[in-house]
């Protein structure tokens, strides 16, 4: 008898279909199927796919006797309450490193295009205006990358980086051994050295504003912000203040804190880039996730250690 899923994130039809092989499924990509399921079969459910934003609760976990794992499809996992499932002997475990590619594809795209100025220049072609009449937009290479949380995703943002020329430095919690860039110990210090802040950070309380008014000052009117980590981890009113008043060249975001609704109080700035948090997803990074969901739960539904536990 195949295992009872709950699914709380919208998946394709494909993806479904995939998982099903494996699985039976209980399909609940809005909270009150999920609540529903939980309450007409929480004694069978036995393990549950999430996504970070929407995460899984103390109390969801509580209501559910028999379960026995929780997978975040993605690398994220700040929703969920991985101390409470640690008490109950729940296993987490993600997606990391499906999407890594495909994340710092994006990353790099919206930071070539702020700097570069890519959509003012489309729109000012579109109406007929000739170079002579545009504004001179400064290089790309050869400057400074500041990675903030050189992770997995971060590795990726670094090795692109150095495709560029660029110098190379990083802040996490403490200095990676073997790593050869440049560690800063606080954000403000990596971004007083930087001409591009890349946030690669995980969400979550611990990240909450780490990118503040200080930081956005440090990085200064020639520098750069790109976040494709959560939208929490940057003060979007002290962004928009700093875009607003030059003490920062550009931003590219492709996550904010309101999401899904829009950042509406950065739209009247046409030095930002805004993206629907569509970084992490194409088909070949939505499948590698989808099977490295399947390859987590099948190995511990066989009472072997997932390949990606948290």
């Amino acid at each position: 008898m195949k295992p009872l899923l709950l699914i709380t994130t919208l998946l394709s039809e494909t993806g479904l279909a995939r998982i099903r092989e494996s699985f039976e499924v209980l399909y609940a990509p809005k909270p009150p199927l999920k609540a529903e399921f939980i309450r007409s079969h929480g004694a069978q459910i036995r393990g549950v796919l999430t996504i970070g934003p929407i995460g899984f609760s103390a109390a969801d976990m509580d209501a559910l006797p028999a379960l026995s794992i929780v997978c975040a499809l993605g690398a994220g996992y700040e929703n969920i309450d991985v101390a409470h499932a640690r008490t109950r002997g729940i296993v987490v475990a993600n997606g990391a490193g499906t999407n890594d590619d495909c994340v710092a594809d994006h990353a790099f795209a919206l930071l070539l295009a702020v700097v570069r100025g890519i959509p003012a220049v489309d729109v000012a072609c579109r109406q007929g205006l000739w170079r002579d009449r545009l504004p001179l937009r400064p290089n790309f290479s050869h400057k400074r990358l500041g990675i903030l949380g050189l992770g997995t995703i971060g590795a990726k943002l670094a090795q692109r980086g150095q495709g560029f020329d660029l110098a190379i430095g990083y802040h996490n919690r403490r200095p990676r051994p073997g790593v050869p860039h440049t560690y800063f110990d606080t954000p403000v210090a990596l971004a007083g050295w930087a001409d591009y802040l890349v946030v690669a950070t995980p969400g979550g309380a611990a990240t909450r504003y780490l990118v503040d008014a200080r930081v956005l000052d440090a990085l200064g009117p020639q520098g750069f912000l790109v976040n494709i980590a959560r939208g929490s981890v940057v003060d979007t009113l002290a962004l928009a203040d700093a875009l607003r008043t030059s003490r920062v060249a550009g931003a590219g975001l492709d996550v904010y804190e309101s999401e899904p609704e829009p950042p509406t109080v950065l739209f009247d700035l046409p030095n930002v880039i805004l993206t629907p948090h569509v970084a992490g997803g194409s088909p070949e990074a939505i499948a590698a996730s989808i099977e490295r969901f399947v390859e987590n739960a099948t190995r511990h539904f066989a009472g072997q250690a997932p390949v990606s536990p948290v």
